[in-house]
């Protein structure tokens, strides 16, 4: 087996559970204490909103749940995502330590409680853009390929009538939302960063399933946003 494809091989369930509490007691390490309502809130929407899908999509459709949680191995995933990802990764990781910094242990920034609870509702309104996605695109990949082995087919329906790619506008809006909800100023420069590093991912994925997906440049040509309506 050469050292390429160890690499990509999936981590177990277990170990991504277990990487995931070690980054957790990170941040509240960063934090100093484990007294941060707003992160117990950002960690119970996720765990509730994340277990409700994955639950939710094992019943509907078991082989695009097959594919997120293993996409990633596959041979066929483009060479430039898998760098973004990485990055992503990265900065995602940078943004939450930076908040907990901000916003517990030093209080470099203050935003008021009521932008605070509009973060949380502009999350739930991305998570319903997402769910949304999820219900009419049986292709919602978690990594950017052509799903051949899966018959991987334009989808037209749902929130893809108005945006090519509404589940990116949804992990934007999450973005910006996270630092606002936790009280961090400082960490919307991480955001900042992560949103310019989804819409070079948006443009390069719709350039290659122009290119790649038969059907897609047609679409592309009826619909003509990307990401937000009368804008991109």
């Amino acid at each position: 087996m050469s050292a390429n494809s160890a690499a990509r091989r999936p981590l177990s369930p277990l170990v991504k559970v277990a990487l995931s509490l070690a980054f957790v007691a990170l941040v509240f390490i960063a934090a100093g204490t484990v007294r941060w309502t707003a992160f117990w809130v950002l960690l119970g929407f996720y765990v509730v909103t994340t277990g409700g899908w994955m639950l939710w999509l094992k019943r509907r459709d078991p082989g695009l749940l097959k594919e997120r949680m293993t996409g990633a191995a596959r041979p066929d995933v483009k060479r430039w995502d898998r760098t973004i990802i990485r990055v992503y990764t990265v900065l995602l990781s940078v943004m939450l330590i930076v908040a907990a910094m901000d916003a517990v242990r030093f209080r470099w920034s203050h935003v008021p409680r009521v932008a605070q609870g509009l973060a949380l509702l502009v999350l739930f309104a991305a998570w319903s853009l997402v769910i949304w996605a999820f219900r009419v695109n049986a292709f919602l990949a978690e990594v950017v390929r052509i799903q051949t082995d899966r018959g991987h087919a334009v989808c037209t329906t749902g929130p893809y009538r108005i945006v090519r790619h509404p589940m990116y506008a949804a992990v934007i809006l999450t973005i910006l939302g996270v630092p606002v909800l936790l009280g961090s100023l400082y960490a919307l420069i991480l955001a900042g960063m992560i949103v310019v590093l989804f819409i070079l991912r948006t443009a390069l994925e719709d350039r290659m399933l122009q290119a790649e997906l038969p059907g897609y440049a047609e679409y592309a040509r009826a619909v003509r946003w990307k990401l937000v309506p009368k804008v991109w």
